[in-house]
């Protein structure tokens, strides 16, 4: 029977700290996709934090709650139609998941712009949908 430690080791090779990908020198299309991938969860981490404060903002306003849900349902819906279109020259390539992450990343930066700006809103600012802070 082989010794216990290596099974218990071998869960540690399949961790990302494992495989860490140097973005900044990233030399073949795997480790491109990989690192526009997580270039994409960094943003969408950003925005999902961006949106939870604002939906905190809007507890007391259940109307305008319902309707940021359905904004930002609609919103994923369009980034990802967009983003399939835009990334459809190289459908089936090795490069469409560097070019649809790098759409889905560019539109969800944007997000986070306009949730910022929701959250910099001053009492009294009819323009804004988000009470201030």
């Amino acid at each position: 029977m082989p010794p216990r430690f290596l099974f218990t080791l071998t869960p540690l090779l399949f961790t990302p700290l494992a495989h860490a990908i140097d973005c900044d020198n990233a030399t073949d299309q795997t480790m491109m996709n990989q690192c526009a991938a997580q270039q994409y969860k960094a943003a969408d981490k950003e925005l999902n934090a961006l949106y939870q404060q604002i939906t905190l903002r809007l507890k007391d306003s259940p109307d305008a709650k319902k309707l940021l849900i359905g904004a930002q349902r609609s919103w994923i819906a369009f980034r990802d139609a967009e983003c399939k279109f835009s990334a459809s020259g190289v459908a089936g390539g090795s490069v469409y998941p560097l070019i649809y992450s790098d759409c889905i990343t560019k539109l969800t930066k944007a997000r986070v712009g306009a949730f910022r700006t929701y959250l910099k809103c001053q009492d009294g600012d009819l323009s804004c949908p988000v009470p201030g802070a």
